[in-house]
């Protein structure tokens, strides 16, 4: 009977043990939502200092409205010299994408690449390389979401670290970034989201004790 009862004392006790484990590991990780959440900028790119300096490509991440309309008005602008577009579908060309943001072909048709074989931000970083190094271009304006930029700008500083990366996120006006928590859509993205950082963040870190 003794035995009995210390075994249930000690199943007691880790199960109390790992209850308060994972009490500590849920309110850590709903500490780090709201931080995630609080760090999206909210002000329009266009405020930001880093907005007119100019750099040597401009790069928009495809998935998301009025990304691509913004790299086509800094392109126009003379923030750079040339834009690429990660992760288009197949069969989408410079004329028809610009068509489709209302931009007449003959202005910057001859500066735009586009970039097919991407279909993830990892995939971006690696297809965004591979273009820069064929340019020789060492800076380039990123243009993502803004609820995406954090993860983007870590999974680019992982594949091309020797690249300077100007971030200039868009506002989507289908994301609710005040009072998120209200908006389930806005919610669940930003929950999404911010799982998909961590994992990228653990990776980093991965490789960072690797090297060392």
């Amino acid at each position: 009977m003794a035995r009995v009862g210390s075994r249930s004392v000690w199943f007691a006790r880790s199960l109390g043990r790992l209850l308060a484990a994972g009490l500590v590991a849920g309110l850590a990780w709903a500490g780090g939502l709201v931080w995630f959440a609080n760090s999206i900028p909210r002000p329009p790119a266009g405020e930001s200092a880093d907005a007119t300096r100019p750099t040597d490509a401009i790069v928009v991440l495809t998935g998301g409205s009025g990304r691509l309309g913004m790299g086509l008005d800094l392109l126009t602008a003379g923030r750079a010299r040339k834009l690429f577009v990660s992760g288009v579908y197949e069969g989408l060309d410079v004329q028809e994408l610009l068509r489709k943001s209302r931009q007449s072909p003959s202005d910057v048709e001859c500066c735009i690449t586009l970039g097919y074989s991407a279909d993830s931000t990892i995939g971006n970083a690696y297809e965004t390389a591979d273009w820069l190094r064929e340019q020789g271009f060492r800076s380039m304006r990123l243009v993502t979401a803004n609820y995406h930029m954090k993860r983007s700008l870590l999974e680019f500083r992982m594949v091309i670290p020797d690249v300077e990366v100007v971030p200039h996120p868009v506002a989507s006006p289908n994301v609710h970034l005040d009072d998120w928590w209200k908006w389930p859509g806005t919610a669940s993205l930003l929950v999404t989201e911010y799982n998909k950082y961590l994992l990228t963040l653990l990776r980093y870190e991965l490789e960072m004790l690797l090297e060392s």
